[in-house]
């Protein structure tokens, strides 16, 4: 049974009361340790894993998160909620849990829309208490759908059916950094040629005191900006597949049907010297260069 990707602090805190539901917080554990949804346990891999797409790095990315998941009590079939503290700020790392399990083939996935700083707001309970937990084996049925891999968008760059889209912040973008993890993180500065770009912030509410998703009009009118329409099929990528997914939930809520994440993102694409990058003012036509 398919459940909506976005579930509201009420929604969950009745779900909470009402059945069993497994909930996830993707924060830090010294986050975690001060407070924390009824019930959450804290998964901080979700969010810090680097993954790779070779099929030894994809295999690998299978094989922690079935043990990792399993550990924490989860065999996949639950419903499941993840929550980082609040959407603008932890960059995507509850939709990248959301994205993960989806790959992962679970049914029931939700995120928590507006975080915990959205349950906090809503004057919901919070607790200290670490919940105890029993080993399950994790069931894996993946959907290899729609995860692309670097030889998947190495292929797609001369597609124009296929748009590219960066939702890196505005200094990756531009090629002045490699990574939100310090400028020089990354070997090569830059962006995969012919992509388009939507900073990740842009789709969600920008006066909010606790952020949440535009409206699927506006997210889709933002969209139209770079020539995306409902029926095209989107690659989106980011440092690592956290922003990515942050965006792929809202474009997916706006009604665009074929979005996929590069998970791996520039943090595997600019690690390899033989694939084409592109420098420079994003606002002049440029070759793609390789460095």
């Amino acid at each position: 049974m398919e459940v909506k990707p976005l579930i509201s602090p009420q929604e969950l805190a009745n779900l909470l009361e009402q059945q069993s539901v497994v909930v996830i917080d993707t924060r830090a554990p010294e986050e975690y340790a001060i407070s924390h949804i009824p019930q959450a346990v804290n998964l901080r891999e979700i969010f810090t894993y680097l993954a790779t797409s070779t099929p030894e790095g994809l295999a690998s990315l299978r094989s922690q998160f079935t043990e990792l998941l399993g550990a924490a009590g989860i065999a996949g079939t639950e419903h499941i909620i993840i929550y980082e503290d609040a959407l603008n700020t932890g960059y995507g790392q509850s939709c990248r849990g959301y994205f993960l399990l989806k790959y992962f083939g679970c049914p029931q996935i939700s995120v928590l829309h507006g975080g915990y700083q959205a349950w906090l707001a809503a004057g919901l309970p919070t607790t200290t208490e670490i919940p105890t937990t029993e080993n399950k084996a994790f069931t894996l049925n993946v959907d290899s759908s729609i995860m692309v891999t670097t030889a998947e968008m190495l292929q797609a760059l001369n597609n124009p059916a296929i748009i590219k889209l960066d939702v890196r912040d505005a200094d990756e973008w531009r090629g002045e950094s490699s990574s939100p993890y310090g400028v020089d993180f990354c070997p090569r500065k830059g962006r995969i040629p012919g992509a388009v770009w939507i900073e990740w912030y842009r789709m969600m509410e920008p006066d909010s005191k606790t952020p949440m998703f535009r409206p699927s009009n506006e997210i889709m009118e933002i969209c139209q900006e770079v020539g995306i329409t409902p029926d095209s099929t989107v690659y989106v990528y980011c440092f690592k597949g956290s922003r990515a997914s942050n965006t792929l939930i809202a474009l997916k809520e706006a009604g665009i049907k074929d979005v996929r994440n590069y998970f791996a993102s520039w943090n595997e694409w600019s690690r390899d010297p033989s694939l084409p990058i592109e420098t420079g003012d994003p606002s002049q036509t440029k070759m793609p260069v390789q460095v």
